[in-house]
């Protein structure tokens, strides 16, 4: 039940929560933690899980005695003899005193379906919040281009205005000014529809986030920020112990282990105490009474099932009585014995697929790792392409002062510069989508890499 008061308490202090990301600047990891806390999808199977667990709790009852409590009359009219009223009020009591362990097996899987769904529950959680992130990137990344593209149409209508000053003087050509103006109104074309692709972004992310406005985003696409990676063989064993999908496979493993105990367990006999005690008479107040004591065995297998129960008792003042009755069933289910080698093979391929997933995931902690670094080369290199850009801008600013290149050359060669500062930015996201992608890999929560990059060349744990 302790999900189910996170649930409430997590519920109320929500809003609260959320009015302060908005006040202060919403982060990545507050972008996901709203995400997570406005999925009414997610809360449902919280919730559901809840249930089961208290379902489970109280399945503690099959360890405790049965009680049943029955009542009767019995009223029978003769035409030939004495009439007879018989009233009848008992109590019976079961009691299971052994089962081969059997109702401890069945628990211990329901309690491993439990933490799967707790497993999946997690993963489901993870999932959006990594969509809420990756939409925040996306939105930072389109006011990132889009503020370059306004900036780059602000210096191509300079330059506009600069060529019709001189086509009006008969200094450049008519053809040159048409061509100028195309070119200016292809970017406040391509401008136009950037914004309405950052509007759509931004739309989906407050309606991921629960929220009908987005607020202040405090994070920005830092392009001269290097990434602190992990050594990889770390990042190997942080992704073996915590990486989700091991961890179902895990409990995959100990929920055949639990099945194939219980297929090989399940000729094991049952043994139950019963017991009854019970009132009768004619009439009230019932004057008569009487009890029994017994055994009961229950066994079951594909070839013989069946059950054998003895009882003795006393009905006062003069008699006691004795029962012992055997039933049987031959050959029940035959195809039943091919069972314990199908959970073999079930248990056995489990562990295959968890040996093959575990090399899986242990190359694709590597590789995470070195495609961050190698994105964030990438990175440099775009900075470096920029920066030659830039000098290939002022060269042309130059040649057009000296009247070797026309003023279209120019627009050109900004155009050509903005090209460089949206790579540059790409590549930016790019490397952090990289780095969300090794997080989840290794079961980090956004913005932890880092973290864990430190604490793994420091010797400690994160």
């Amino acid at each position: 039940m302790r999900w189910f008061f996170f649930l409430i308490s997590f519920l109320t202090f929500a809003p609260f929560l959320a009015q302060s990301e908005t006040e202060t600047g919403l982060d990545f990891p507050g972008a996901a933690r709203m995400a997570v806390e406005a999925s009414g999808e997610l809360r449902d199977e919280y919730a559901a899980r809840a249930l089961r667990e208290g379902a489970w709790v109280w399945g503690l009852r099959a360890y405790l005695p049965r009680l049943s409590i029955t009542a009767s009359e019995d009223d029978r009219l003769s035409e030939i003899g004495t009439d007879s009223f018989l009233k009848n009020y008992s109590v019976n009591l079961e009691q299971l005193l052994w089962d081969g362990g059997r109702i401890s097996l069945s628990r211990k899987m329901e309690k491993i379906e439990l933490d799967l769904a707790g497993s999946r529950l997690k993963q489901m959680a993870s999932d959006i919040a990594d969509v809420a992130v990756s939409t925040y990137r996306e939105v930072l990344q389109g006011r990132r281009v889009l503020e370059i593209q306004e900036k780059t149409l602000e210096s191509l209508r300079e330059q506009l205005r600069i060529l019709e000053r001189e086509s009006e003087l008969g200094l450049a050509r008519l053809s040159d000014l048409i061509e100028a103006e195309i070119t200016v109104a292809l970017a406040g074309l391509e401008i136009f529809s950037l914004a309405m692709d950052l509007e759509e972004a931004e739309w989906r992310l407050a309606e991921k986030m629960g929220l009908e406005n987005l607020p202040l985003l405090s994070e920005r696409i830092d392009t001269e920020r290097s990434p602190r990676l992990p050594a990889p063989v770390k990042a190997c064993h942080l992704a073996e112990s915590r990486n989700q999908e091991l961890s179902a496979l895990r409990y995959s493993i100990v929920r055949r282990q639990a099945e194939l105990r219980t297929v090989s367990r399940s000729w094991v006999p049952s043994l139950h105490l019963t017991g009854s005690f019970g009132l009768s008479g004619r009439q009230y107040p019932l004057s008569r009474y009487s009890w029994s004591v017994g055994f009961v065995v229950d066994f079951s297998s594909p070839w013989l099932s069946g059950n054998m129960s003895s009882s003795m008792g006393w009905d006062p003042p003069y008699d006691r009585n004795a029962r012992l009755q055997q039933t049987v069933t031959p050959a029940p289910d035959p195809a039943g014995v091919f069972s314990v080698r199908s959970a073999e093979l079930t248990l056995a391929y489990e562990r295959s697929r968890y040996k093959t997933v575990l090399k899986e995931i242990r190359v694709a902690a590597e590789r995470g790792v070195k495609t961050c670094s190698l994105l964030d080369r990438k990175r440099i290199l775009a900075l470096e392409a920029l920066e030659l850009e830039g000098k290939k801008f002022r060269l042309a600013e130059l040649k057009l002062s000296l009247g070797e290149i026309t003023r279209i050359e120019l627009m050109e060669a900004r155009l050509d510069y903005a090209k460089r500062e949206a790579a540059v930015v790409e590549t930016a996201v790019a490397l952090l989508h990289a780095e969300r992608q090794l997080e989840r890999l290794l079961d980090l929560r956004p913005g932890e890499l880092s973290l864990f990059a430190d604490s793994a060349y420091n010797g400690g744990e994160i």
